[in-house]
C-alpha cells in the first residue's frame, strides 16, 4: 500500500500519514523564523533607500528571499507535488548597485514574493502545523480516556467534551477516535493545502501567461546564441586540431611516398609517426563528438549516462533513477549537459565530499536533483554556471530551482515538461 502525499488523494497509510505530519511540523517551525527574518530585513533596506544605504543592502536582502522563496518551490514540488515556476526578471551582470536594486524593485515576482512573506509567517504558518495537530491532538484524548482525566482540573475541555469524570473521558476518547480517523484521509491532504496556498500567493496569477511568454522569448534567443556559439567552438576545434592532424598527416605521407626507395628507414619513421598522427586525431574527433552528445546517452539514455558522469567524478557520488522510458533526444541532451554543469560547479566550489543524484519521471515532468554537502552558497546569476543551466532548461520550457544556505547542504532541481517513450 502506498501514500499519495503529494497530490492529496490516493491510499494512505500510517507512514505516510506521520510523513505529512512531520513535514507539516518541520515547515512550520524552519518556516516561520525564515520568513519573519526575510520580511523584516526587505522592510528596513527598503526604508533605507531614500538616504543610499539601501542601495547597497537591497539587491543582497532580496536575492536571499528569491532563495528562501526558491526553497519553499523546492519543497512544494517534492512534497506536495505543486509546481510553482520562478519567473524573476533578469539582472545585467554589471550593472551598478543603483540599477540591480530598482531592476529588482521594479519586477513582479519581486513584490509578489515580499507580499508571500506575511501571508506565510500567519496563514501558511497555521495550515503547515495542521497536518501535526490534527494527528498529534487526538493522543491526549486517548490518554484522558486511559485515566489521565484524573490528574486534570475539573472541568477540563478536550475539544467541544468538558471532563468532569470517567463517561465524560470516555467521550473525550471517541472524540479522539473520530480525529484519528479523520487525520487518515486529512493529513496529506491539508500539508497539499498549504503548498496551494503557497501557490496561490506566490505563483504569477493572470500575469502569468505573458510572463511565460517573456521568459520563453527569452530563453529562445539565448538558445539561438549558444547554438551559434557552439558551432564556432566546433569548427575551431576541427579547425585547430583533427584538421591539423590530418594535414600534417597527408604531408608525412606524401613524404614517405617519395622517400620509401630512397631511404626506407627514414620512410619507416614517417609511417610510425603518420599512425601517431591518425590515433590522435581519432582520439580528438571522439572527444568532439562526445561533447556534442555523448554515445552513452543516444545508446542507453539519461540513466547511465547520469550513471557514467557520476564513476568520473572525484567525489563519492550516488545515483538514484527511476525512469520507465526515455524522454526526447533533446530533452535528454539538455538535461544531461544540465547534469553535467551542476556537477562541475559541484566538485569545483563547493569543497562537498559526497553528492546524491536522483532522477526520475512523474506526471509529465522529468525532474533531477542533485544535491551536495559542502558549504553552500550557490545562487543563480553573478556569472555563475547555473545561469547556463537555467537558460538551457528554460528553452524546454524547464525550471531550475536552487536552495543553497551558507553552510550548506546545497540541493539543484531541475524540472523539464516532457513524456517517456
Amino acid at each position: 500500500m502506498t501514500t499519495d502525499t503529494r497530490s492529496g488523494g490516493g491510499r494512505t497509510t500510517g507512514r505516510g500519514i506521520a510523513l505529512a505530519a512531520l513535514r507539516g511540523l518541520a515547515l512550520a517551525l524552519v518556516a516561520l523564523p525564515g520568513a519573519v527574518l526575510c520580511f523584516v530585513l526587505s522592510a528596513v533596506s527598503i526604508a533605507l533607500i531614500p538616504i543610499g544605504v539601501g542601495i547597497v543592502t537591497t539587491p543582497y536582502v532580496l536575492r536571499g528571499v528569491r532563495a528562501f522563496a526558491n526553497w519553499r518551490r523546492v519543497l512544494a514540488a517534492e512534497w506536495g507535488g505543486v509546481r510553482i515556476a520562478p519567473s524573476y526578471r533578469p539582472i545585467p551582470e554589471d550593472a551598478n548597485p543603483w540599477g540591480r536594486t530598482f531592476g529588482m524593485l521594479g519586477d513582479p515576482a519581486t513584490w509578489r514574493d515580499l507580499r508571500w512573506l506575511p501571508v506565510d509567517m500567519t496563514a501558511g504558518f497555521v495550515t503547515a502545523l495542521l497536518p501535526f495537530a490534527l494527528l498529534v491532538y487526538p493522543l491526549e484524548g486517548l490518554a484522558i480516556a486511559a485515566g489521565l482525566w484524573r490528574v486534570l482540573p475539573d472541568g477540563y475541555w478536550y475539544g467541544f467534551v468538558r471532563v468532569t469524570g470517567q463517561l465524560s473521558a470516555l467521550g473525550a476518547g471517541v472524540l479522539a477516535l473520530a480525529l484519528l480517523f479523520l487525520a487518515h484521509f486529512l493529513t496529506p491532504r491539508l500539508l497539499h493545502g498549504h503548498f496551494l496556498l503557497t501557490r496561490a500567493v506566490l505563483g504569477s496569477g493572470r500575469g502569468e501567461l505573458t510572463e511565460r511568454v517573456r521568459v520563453l522569448t527569452e530563453t529562445r534567443r539565448d538558445a539561438v546564441d549558444t547554438s551559434a556559439a557552439e558551432l564556432r567552438r566546433i569548427e575551431r576545434d576541427l579547425h585547430d586540431g583533427a584538421q591539423a592532424r590530418l594535414v600534417a598527416m597527408g604531408m608525412d605521407l606524401g613524404t614517405v611516398e617519395a622517400l620509401l626507395e630512397k631511404d626506407p628507414a627514414k620512410a619507416r619513421a614517417l609511417l610510425t609517426q603518420a599512425r601517431q598522427s591518425s590515433a590522435e586525431a581519432l582520439t580528438e574527433l571522439r572527444e568532439l563528438v562526445r561533447g556534442i552528445h555523448p554515445p552513452v546517452l543516444a545508446e542507453r539514455g539519461l540513466g547511465d549516462a547520469v550513471r557514467a558522469l557520476a564513476l568520473r567524478l572525484p567525489v563519492a557520488t550516488e545515483v538514484d533513477v527511476e525512469l520507465t522510458g526515455r524522454a526526447g533526444a533533446p530533452v535528454e541532451s539538455a538535461a544531461y549537459f544540465a547534469v553535467s554543469e551542476v556537477l562541475t560547479n559541484a566538485v569545483k566550489h563547493s569543497g562537498a565530499d559526497r553528492i546524491w543524484i536522483d532522477v526520475h519521471h512523474s506526471e509529465g515532468f522529468l525532474r533531477v536533483t542533485v544535491t551536495d554537502n559542502g558549504r553552500g552558497g550557490a545562487v543563480i546569476g553573478a556569472g555563475s554556471g547555473l545561469t547556463g543551466v537555467e537558460r538551457r532548461l528554460g528553452t524546454f520550457d524547464g525550471v531550475l530551482a536552487v536552495s543553497s544556505p551558507a553552510g550548506g547542504p546545497t540541493m539543484v532541481t531541475m524540472e523539464l515538461p516532457c513524456a517517456l517513450s
